[in-house]
C-alpha cells in the first residue's frame, strides 16, 4: 500500500473481484506422415490448403498424410501441425528443380518448370581485369538473356550477391566455405534431379514416435500446448507397403494414446487396418489391439476419396476426415457437442456397407462406424472413446473436460503466491463460477440451473491448516455434463378411438 503524507486527492487502481476466464482452442490437429518434400522432424503449422502444398508438396501416390490433411480442411478444420518423417531433422528442402554444378557453386532455377537454361562463364569485360573477376552469362532458348560481371571476393560485386539482387531466373550459392576459386570457363545447363522418395525403403515405429528430447515424430507435439487431435495416417501406408508389421502399428498406436494421455489435453485418432470386415475388425479390436483409453477414439471402415495423384478413386484411412468433422462440430455447435451423425464430406463410397445389425457388434467395443443412408449420404455414426469405464464412454464428455480443464488452469495463473485466506477462496470461485455459467448457458452442462449445472467449493472444509502449511489451494470443481442421445426410443401404444360412454 502506498504511504500518504501530504493532505490531497489521491487515485488507486485495484484488481475486481474476479477475473475472467477465456476457453481455449479445441480444434487443432496434428498429422504424422509421409509427403513429397518440406523439412522432416518439425511441426509446421498449416491453416489451409494451398499452405501445405506450399511447404509439403502435392498428393503422392500411396502415401496418406496429403489426403489426410485434404480431408481435414475440407471438413471444416482450420489449424493443423504437420510432422514430416522418413527422414533426418533440418530444413528438409530437396533440391527439386533444375539445377547445376559451376566449380564451387551451385546453381538452381528460381522456377521449377523453367527448362531450357544455360549458365556460361566467360572472360571478364575491360583490359587486364584481375585475376577474380568473370562475366556470368545466362542463356534461355540459346540467346543471352542475362549479363553479370562479378567476382569471386567478398564485395558487393560478389557473384552470390549479384545474381541474388538482379536475376530474375537463377539463384547461386557456395558448396564451400574454404576460400573460392574462379570458376574455369565453360557452360553448364540447368537439368532436373530427382528428389527424394517420399516414402523411404525402410521405417520403423521408432520413426513414427520419435523422441521428444530431439523433438522428432510425434514425440515433438509435446512442445506444443493447443493440439487437441493425434493421426498418423501413413502407419497404414507402411503396413500396406510391408514396411512394417502389424506389431509395429500396434506399438505405435500404443504409444500415440500413451502421449495423449500423458499431455492430458489430446485425442488420437486411430485406424484400423485396411480390407477388414465387421467380424475381422471386432476380433482386430477385442483380441489383437485390446486398447483401453479414454483419450483414443478408432474410426471404420476406411472412405473412398479422389486422389489426383494417380487419378482413380482410392480407399484411404478415415483419421483425417473425422478430424475435421470434430472440428466443424466445435465450431458450429460446441465441444459438447457430440461429433457423429454429421457428413463426411469428400466421402463418394466406403469400403464396407455396414448394417444396423453389424453396427450393434461394433458400437458395444467403442469402435466408431462410418455408415452411407438412402438419400442422407455418409455419416459418422458414432460417438464413443476405446475406455472400458462408463464413465468416459462418450468422446464428447471427454472432449468437454478437456477444454475445461485446460482453460480453467490457464485462467487461475495468476492465483500463484497469492495470500493464502478467505479473500483468495471467495475470488477463486467467483471466477471458476462465471466461467462454468457461461459454459451451462451454452449448453455444455446439464441441468436446468447452474446449481444443478455444477458447484465450486473453495472454504475452509477443503482448505486445512496443514494444507495452508503446504502452501496448497484446493478447491473443488463438480461438473454434470451432457451426455448424447444415442439411442432414441418412442413408446407407442394402442388406444382406443372415438369418445368413452363411461362416465369414471
Amino acid at each position: 500500500m502506498p504511504t500518504y503524507l501530504s493532505p490531497g486527492v489521491y487515485v488507486e487502481e485495484v484488481e475486481a473481484g474476479a477475473r475472467p476466464i477465456e476457453g481455449v482452442g479445441t480444434a487443432v490437429a496434428a498429422f504424422v506422415g509421409f509427403s513429397a518434400r518440406g523439412p522432416f522432424n518439425t511441426p509446421t503449422l498449416v491453416s489451409n490448403w494451398a499452405q501445405y502444398t506450399q511447404t509439403f508438396g502435392d498428393f503422392v501416390e500411396n502415401c496418406y498424410l496429403a489426403q489426410s490433411v485434404y480431408g481435414y480442411f475440407l471438413n471444416g478444420g482450420t489449424n493443423c501441425y504437420v510432422v514430416r518423417i522418413g527422414g533426418e531433422r533440418g530444413n528438409g528442402a530437396e533440391p527439386t528443380g533444375p539445377q547445376a554444378a559451376l566449380g564451387n557453386y551451385r546453381i538452381r532455377a528460381k522456377e521449377l518448370g523453367a527448362a531450357d537454361i544455360t549458365v556460361e562463364v566467360a572472360d571478364a569485360t575491360g583490359e587486364n581485369p584481375p585475376d577474380d573477376r568473370f562475366t556470368l552469362l545466362v542463356k534461355q532458348n540459346g540467346k543471352v538473356v542475362e549479363t553479370h560481371n562479378v567476382t569471386t571476393k567478398r564485395t558487393k560485386e560478389n557473384v552470390v550477391t549479384v545474381v541474388q539482387e538482379k536475376s530474375n531466373l537463377i539463384t547461386i550459392e557456395e558448396t564451400t566455405s574454404t576460400a573460392l576459386a574462379k570458376p574455369d570457363k565453360g557452360a553448364v545447363t540447368l537439368k532436373d534431379t530427382p528428389a527424394a522418395p517420399p516414402a523411404p525403403r525402410k521405417i520403423g515405429a521408432d520413426d513414427y514416435v520419435g523422441d521428444v528430447a530431439d523433438r522428432t515424430g510425434f514425440g515433438g507435439l509435446e512442445a506444443i500446448e493447443e493440439i487437441t487431435m493425434v493421426s498418423v495416417p501413413d502407419l497404414m501406408s507402411s503396413l500396406e507397403r510391408d514396411l512394417i508389421t502389424s506389431e509395429s502399428v500396434k506399438a505405435v498406436q500404443l504409444a500415440m494414446i500413451a502421449h495423449c494421455e500423458l499431455m492430458g489435453n489430446r485425442i488420437a485418432i486411430l485406424d484400423p487396418p485396411p480390407a477388414l470386415n465387421p467380424q475381422q475388425v471386432r476380433d482386430w479390436r477385442q483380441n489383437e489391439a485390446g486398447y483401453d483409453s479414454k483419450y483414443a477414439a478408432l474410426y471404420y471402415p476406411w472412405i473412398k476419396v479422389f486422389d489426383p495423384a494417380s487419378d482413380e478413386h482410392v480407399f484411404v484411412p478415415p483419421s483425417g476426415h473425422m478430424a475435421g468433422v470434430w472440428a466443424r462440430t466445435d465450431g458450429t455447435r460446441g465441444v459438447h457437442k457430440a461429433p457423429a451423425n454429421e457428413v463426411v464430406r469428400g466421402a463418394v463410397a466406403l469400403e464396407t456397407q455396414l448394417t444396423k445389425a453389424e453396427q450393434e457388434l461394433l458400437n458395444p467395443i467403442g469402435v466408431n462406424c462410418v455408415r452411407s443412408f438412402p438419400g442422407r449420404g455418409i455419416r459418422v455414426w458414432g460417438a464413443r472413446t476405446l475406455s472400458s469405464d462408463p464413465a468416459w464412454r462418450y468422446l464428447n464428455v471427454r472432449r468437454l473436460f478437456n477444454y475445461l480443464e485446460e482453460s480453467i488452469l490457464n485462467g487461475t495463473q495468476w492465483v500463484v503466491f497469492e495470500p493464502n485466506d478467505d479473500a483468495l477462496w471467495a475470488r477463486i470461485r467467483r471466477t471458476i463460477s462465471a466461467f462454468l455459467v457461461t459454459e451451462w448457458r451454452k449448453g455444455a452442462l446439464f441441468g436446468l440451473t447452474p446449481d444443478e449445472a455444477f458447484y465450486v467449493k473453495c472454504d475452509r472444509e477443503t482448505n486445512s491448516a496443514e494444507s495452508i502449511d503446504l502452501g496448497q489451494v484446493i478447491c473443488e470443481v463438480g461438473i454434470a455434463p451432457v451426455k448424447p442421445a444415442e439411442f432414441v426410443i418412442f413408446r407407442l401404444a394402442q388406444i382406443s378411438g372415438g369418445t368413452s360412454l363411461v362416465n369414471e
